[in-house]
């Protein structure tokens, strides 16, 4: 067997941590300052002991973190092989957790990586998505956590009011409707009696933020509708909108999160990336025992897949007809059908975003028309383009 280099690397913002071993050698020690000429120096160093060390291969592999994949694209470019594992796929005992050092992670790093080179086990990698992708996402995920700015902001104007004792008059409808926000410039201003003075500051700020968030909310969801009618994603992005209970961010945000839907072989695969998969326990004799789903994949994925199954349990018959049916075994836990549904939802979408030649027809959710509203031209059907924004509001 040729001689393999192998590094386990502990990464932070501003320092990296290495343990470097060829095969099964005691492993050295060395930490590296994470910056571009470090990195840089650090490459050279890798290539320089593998020459004396006579190896034909360097594999390094650390953590998915906050810090992206730009480690990776460099040694990818110094053509040094790369594994990115998930934190979640990495057994640590409990004594580990309570004695957690640099050391140890790299360590453990170093250990998994040749327990994968050497004995063959599976190495919790995760995918690395290409640079156009991860850009997506940027644009889409700014506009998923613009909302919830947007929401969070309404209710601490709610929680204001409730505090100062100033309750909603009736006549102003249900929701943030323009009579509402009128009555609030209202009670905003500083001779009105009904709030303090410092309480009427509070206000008009919250509602200036408000105001600006709105703003920002039109313009990215003209840009995530522009984003969605590049070759990229118009044919699977026309293929969701279709989906009852499917709007414009729900499909996007499947599409940038999950990436190539290639890469997922059937049904379980994209329920186990998603979360949506129940735990599982057995031992000894006790038999498979089902539990929680596992929560485990993009979360905001699931929030939207959410909205849109009770979206879809709203708006069309056969879902409904699942939802009550499902919740007929259970009443006392109906988020059990809601999770169902969720999951049936997801496979759905994957199927008609892969252009899977043959729909899983266990879903028995396959009712979707066409669009429901007009969108630019994608084909015989389609409408014009100057009505592309006509939906930015739903998802």
């Amino acid at each position: 067997m040729c001689k393999v280099i192998m590094i386990g690397c502990d990464l932070h913002e501003k320092t990296m941590l290495l343990k470097i071993a060829v095969g099964c050698e005691v492993p050295t020690m060395r930490s590296v300052r994470n910056t571009p000429e470090d990195r840089k120096k650090m490459i050279v160093d890798l290539k320089a002991r593998a020459q004396q060390a006579g190896a034909q291969r360097i594999i390094f592999a650390y953590e998915a973190s906050s810090l992206g994949f730009g480690l990776y694209d460099e040694l990818k470019d110094a053509r040094i092989e790369c594994h990115v594992l998930a934190p979640t796929g990495l057994e640590r005992s409990m004594q580990h957790r309570r004695r957690k050092t640099d050391e140890r992670d790299a360590e453990q790093l170093l250990g998994a990586l040749r327990a994968h080179v050497l004995a063959g086990n599976d190495l919790p990698s995760v995918w690395i998505p290409d640079e156009q992708t991860r850009d997506d996402r940027h644009l889409v995920r700014a506009r998923v956590d613009l909302a919830d700015k947007l929401t969070a902001s309404k209710n601490e104007v709610k929680s204001l009011l409730k505090c100062n004792g100033v309750r909603r008059p009736s006549g102003l409808g249900s929701g943030w409707t323009k009579s509402y926000r009128s009555w609030l410039e209202g009670i905003s201003g500083e001779d009105d009696p009904r709030l303090a003075p410092g309480a009427s500051v509070s206000l008009q700020s919250k509602l200036n933020q408000i105001e600006f968030l709105d703003e920002q909310l039109q313009s990215l969801d003209e840009q995530v509708i522009k984003l969605a009618m590049t070759a990229r994603y118009r044919d699977a992005f026309y293929e969701l909108i279709a989906i009852k209970g499917v709007g414009n961010l729900t499909a996007m945000l499947f599409l940038t999160e999950l990436g190539d839907l290639s890469r997922f072989a059937n049904r379980r695969q994209i329920a186990a990336f998603l979360g949506l998969a129940p735990s599982t326990y057995e031992s000894g004799e006790a038999n498979d025992r089902k539990g929680h789903i596992t929560r485990q994949g993009p979360a905001r994925v699931r929030k939207v897949l959410c909205q849109a199954a009770w979206a879809q349990i709203r708006s069309d018959e056969r879902a409904k007809a699942t939802f009550d049916r499902l919740v007929q075994r259970n009443p006392k836990h109906k988020k059990i059908a809601v999770v169902a549904n969720m999951r049936r939802l997801a496979i759905q979408m994957w199927h008609r975003a892969s252009g899977h030649p043959r729909p899983d027809t266990s879903l028995r959710l396959d009712t979707a028309g066409p669009p429901r509203c007009p969108f630019p031209a994608a084909g015989p059907g389609r409408a014009g383009e100057g009505q592309a924004t006509a939906k930015a509001q739903r998802g």
